[in-house]
């Protein structure tokens, strides 16, 4: 099972780091589909988003891509909220969780399809709405502690919509996701979900498809062309969970 689920990290976090999101938006269910427990599931797909955008946002601030000043209110406020989503896990009814999985996967995979920040060009912005950015950050956090993913999904078109530069939120989701993830996935290992030989296997594995599928990005790939195969497999998930769901 390591194995498998090291060699589905690498893969998918290198693809999902074309797209500028992190992989445990499809890494969960997958795991679970695979017989993993859901709360084991939920840190190990949190710390492998924490490895494999680590290795993007690298690889952005090294080639100085990254708006601090823009990221820090949603860094913050997505590593405060992220712990209480994880504990809030623990109080609501595994059958909910797994319906507001399937409602979140349906989201993203509509916006990674048909959202085009190519509309948004003319019109950015370049104050710092502190309300705006905390809110964002909030409700990440919760959903990725929640979740056990990094609402990179949610972050971006909240971004877009409100006049950002989409390349500018490209790089800001990737540095806000692995933050907010591992302070969801501390939140676990204090509860003591983690399965730890799982999360070094697959840990090492999500940095690497990470690292390289954000430069291979930069390099080669048209983002929306990526954005939305990764929207058909996120969808294609979200049917199969619905299927499980009401079997």
């Amino acid at each position: 099972m390591n194995i498998t689920v090291s060699v589905l990290s690498f893969i998918l976090s290198f693809v999902f780091a074309l797209g500028g999101v992190g992989s445990a938006v499809v890494l969960v269910p997958i795991m679970f589909s695979l017989g993993i427990p859901i709360n084991e599931a939920k840190p190990t797909g949190l710390f492998i988003n924490t490895t494999s955008l680590s290795a993007a946002s690298f690889s952005n601030i090294k080639h100085k891509r990254v708006d601090f000043k823009l990221g820090m209110p949603i860094i913050i406020s997505s590593m405060l909220l992220a712990p209480v989503g994880a504990y809030l896990s623990l109080f609501i009814n595994k059958t909910i969780v797994m319906i507001i999985f399937i409602v979140f996967l349906l989201f993203s995979s509509g916006v990674m399809i048909f959202f085009n920040p190519k509309k948004y060009e003319d019109k950015f912005r370049d104050d710092r709405p502190l309300g705006l950015l905390v809110f964002t950050g909030i409700i990440a956090g919760l959903l990725s502690g929640l979740l056990g993913i990094g609402a990179g999904g949610l972050i971006s078109p909240l971004l877009v919509v409100s006049g950002f530069n989409p390349k500018k939120v490209v790089t800001i989701t990737a540095l806000v996701v692995p933050f907010s993830s591992l302070t969801g996935f501390l939140a676990y290992l204090k509860m003591g979900h983690v399965n730890i030989q799982l999360l070094i296997f697959a840990g090492l594995a999500a940095y690497l498809g990470g690292y390289l599928g954000t430069h291979f990005m930069h390099l080669k790939m048209k983002p929306m062309t990526v954005k939305r195969f990764l929207g058909i497999i996120v969808f294609l998930i979200a049917v199969d969970l619905i299927i499980k769901l009401f079997k």
